[in-house]
């Protein structure tokens, strides 16, 4: 099976590349470390590639932007979207639910060893989704959280998250500044928070 590992830490690839490799089930049919090039991977390419493990964060650019340019890739071709495993030191609700929002058949922590990332790699190959226990507490840990907010707040809450001012909130929502503020009062009593940083993290 062809992997694509999109990823800009060449010893860590190294290291990916050498586990797969070793099953004898998989090569490694491209690398790319920046967005642009995967996208030109794809595009080059005239078969898409049976499995993708991408990275978040690629240089300063955000690695879930090649989920919807591999869904598009993939259309044109009228072929179906292979699975793609996130697999990133990033683990924080907002990127793991944009993660698989986006497509994305599984998310792997960075920390997880070789015995988990054949299995993440196993499970989503089947057709399944592959969540790591720890991203799973996350998840679990945030809906109970969620559950505390009006609609309202939690779409301040996913604006925030993104690392948007007030001023452009207000103006997405269709409502003042002071009542962002007003908003943003209400999820800190709420969380015990203080700073934006904080819910950022949620």
């Amino acid at each position: 099976m062809d992997v694509l590992l999109i990823d800009d830490h060449p010893m860590l690839n190294a290291g990916i590349v050498s586990i797969l490799e070793a099953t004898g089930l998989f090569t490694v049919c491209g690398q790319a470390q920046t967005l642009a090039e995967a996208a030109s991977h794809i595009e080059k390419s005239e078969t898409l590639p049976d499995l993708v493990i991408l990275d978040v964060l690629l240089g300063e650019d955000n690695g879930l932007d090649f989920l919807p340019l591999l869904k598009k890739r993939c259309e044109y071709k009228k072929a179906v979207m292979p699975p793609v495993l996130v697999c990133s030191a990033l683990d924080d609700t907002f990127k793991i639910k944009t993660a698989l929002n986006l497509g994305a058949a599984g998310f792997l922590s960075k920390t997880g060893g070789k015995a988990e990332l054949l299995k993440a790699v196993d499970t989503i190959l089947r057709g399944n989704v592959y969540l790591s226990d720890e991203v799973k507490t996350k998840l679990n840990e945030s809906s109970s959280l969620y559950g505390k907010f009006t609609k309202q707040e939690l779409k301040v809450i996913d604006l925030l998250k993104a690392h948007n001012s007030n001023k452009h909130i207000a103006q997405t929502l269709g409502i003042n500044v002071r009542t962002v503020e007003n908003y943003i009062s209400k999820i800190y009593f709420k969380t015990g928070f203080s700073t934006k940083e904080e819910i950022q993290k949620l």
